[in-house]
């Protein structure tokens, strides 16, 4: 299994090395997004990730709103910038074409952690076998997330996170610099390999 994430990774830097020339020569002509910071009006303590269901169901949250839910606690997301959102689109369409048939990738998903907690990582790469149902922090093989305007969250917070629970690898991707972070050997104190 190590060896085909190796592989996926090699191949996915010659891809962003690609979306870099091309993210340059955008920037170079003028053509470069400029970021929208917004807050979240909502930032308060719950209990269960059902109760986020239902402050949607009464209108309280909007369906599509960028929220994550840490420890019971609402966490507005950063909002997808342009160049988040075309490194998604083209990891999307390279994975798809060249992923081990033993395993699926589910993008933007709500993963859920624990009962107080669920994350929205960009990518999670997980067993055929078990499917979506399957999912899990046990479950999961690879983590990925894409980071525009989030990359010290994403490293830090995020990132301690998901090695609490275990999760077996993450990747931050740096979508400004196009640089990625691999962590691996997850424990109580964070990643052992970083």
């Amino acid at each position: 299994m190590m060896l085909l994430v190796k592989i996926m990774f090699l191949k996915t830097r010659k891809l962003l090395w690609k979306l870099n020339k091309k993210m340059a020569a955008r920037k170079k002509a003028g053509r470069v997004a400029v970021r929208n910071k917004t807050k979240h009006p909502l930032a308060r303590a719950v209990e269960k990730v059902a109760e986020i269901y239902q402050m949607t169901e009464a209108g309280i949250l909007r369906e599509d709103e960028r929220i994550e839910l840490i420890g019971g606690e609402i966490v507005p997301m950063s909002p997808k910038g342009r160049r988040h959102e075309i490194l998604k689109t083209a990891l999307s369409i390279y994975w798809a074409r060249v992923l081990p048939s033993d395993l699926l990738f589910t993008t933007e998903t709500t993963f859920w952690l624990r009962e107080d907690t669920y994350l929205e990582p960009d990518f999670v790469f997980y067993p055929k076998a078990g499917g979506w149902d399957g999912l899990n922090a046990e479950t999961a093989r690879l983590v990925v997330e894409v980071s525009d305007s989030s990359l010290g969250y994403d490293l830090g917070t995020k990132a301690g996170l998901y090695a609490g629970f275990g999760i077996k690898e993450l990747w931050v991707i740096d979508a400004v610099n196009l640089i990625t972070y691999i962590h691996s050997k997850p424990g109580p104190d964070g990643y052992g390999d970083r």
